[in-house]
């Protein structure tokens, strides 16, 4: 029996010189084939999921949240949300234990994407 591995795909790890992005514009750019408007639904898309799922992540047991994270992880895989996407990952494999501290860096990295997309909207 072979071990399934999950691969965020996504830029090396930065230096310490370097700050990650909360969202990866190349990426999005490359997802939304440089067409800005869609940009700017899909970041406003990914905003109210995020604002509609976690409240249900919050207030489930670890089997749920891990589905429910899964969903908000496939959503910032999309449009750059590394940050997102790997405390979402860890949600889903958080054990009960375990589940609380990952949806609060879960949050943390939601409300940094979220701060960064109100930017975004503003600019674009």
């Amino acid at each position: 029996m072979v071990a399934q591995v999950s691969v965020i795909d996504q830029p090396a790890t930065p230096s310490l010189d370097e700050v990650e992005p909360a969202i990866d514009m190349q990426h999005l750019s490359r997802m939304t084939l440089g067409e800005r408007s869609l940009e700017r639904e899909v970041l406003a898309l990914f905003g109210r999921q995020a604002d509609v799922l976690l409240p249900r992540i919050r207030g489930s047991a670890a089997a749920a949240a891990a589905t429910l994270a899964h969903t908000l992880k496939s959503s910032a895989l999309g449009i750059g949300a590394w940050r997102v996407a790997r405390a979402a990952e860890a949600v889903e494999q958080a054990t009960e234990v375990d589940v609380a501290v990952a949806v609060a860096a879960l949050e943390a990295a939601i409300v940094e994407s979220k701060v960064e997309i109100s930017r975004l909207l503003r600019v674009r």
